[in-house]
């Protein structure tokens, strides 16, 4: 995905480990669209970096010195931001309430440091795209920690056999690749199959799948240890 001008995407990467951050620069500069164009060891200077250099992307922590990710996010793509950017959490901890609240205060996706380099650019593509991606173990997580799904439905569903297949390991929280090895098919089939899926249930995201999959049966809680 470029940017308006053409060009590759601009990223600025904040996040107080160094290591991680230079894996992350090694796994989004390999990329002919993408190119870093800053790193912040801390969450102020972040913002002040994201000021000046006005990147086309911003990948934040939670835990940083300063100002941690969720404050980063609110001071940059949050509500009343006169020129709001575009930021993606990239995070060790899933708990539920860093979720809600970077994505209400903006943020275009949360991923895990552990889902891997894969979803990591598939997270700054959906982004440029307009688009949001959460990890699918988060996915999972927040579903059980809703209230108990109710009762399948009798209307007839609006997705073919295999799509109905999809809905369920979204659900069970596999990533792309993941669903293909299972099926049989590309990971980019899977891709193709879930944007189908996404359509016909007008949801935005593997959270809409997954939660239409538990209110129709299709899926269930994972059993708890």
């Amino acid at each position: 995905m470029t940017t308006p001008l053409g060009g590759p995407t601009r990223i600025l990467i904040a996040d107080d480990q160094e290591d991680v951050r230079s894996g992350f620069r090694l796994i989004l500069g390999s990329q002919p669209d993408m190119a870093v164009v800053g790193e912040a060891a801390d969450g102020l200077t972040a913002v002040e970096l994201a000021r000046t250099l006005r990147p086309d992307l911003v990948l934040a922590d939670i835990r940083m010195p300063g100002a941690d990710g969720l404050e980063v996010t609110r001071r940059l793509a949050g509500p009343g931001v006169p020129d709001p950017m575009r930021v993606l959490v990239v995070t060790t901890f899933d708990h539920d309430d860093y979720v809600r609240t970077a994505l209400r205060d903006g943020a275009c996706g949360f991923l895990l440091k552990r889902s891997g380099p894969g979803l990591l650019i598939e997270g700054v593509r959906a982004a440029m795209a307009g688009d949001l991606l959460i990890s699918p173990q988060i996915t999972v997580q927040l579903l059980q920690n809703l209230a108990p799904a109710p009762a399948a439905s009798t209307a007839p569903s609006p997705l073919t056999a295999r799509e109905q297949e999809i809905a369920r390991l979204v659900a069970e929280g596999l990533t792309n690749a993941e669903i293909g090895e299972k099926l049989f098919i590309t990971a980019g089939t899977a891709k193709t199959h879930i944007a189908n899926v996404q359509a016909k249930l007008k949801v935005r995201n593997r959270v809409g799948i997954a939660a239409w999959s538990w209110e129709n049966g299709l899926a269930g809680p994972a059993p708890r240890e």
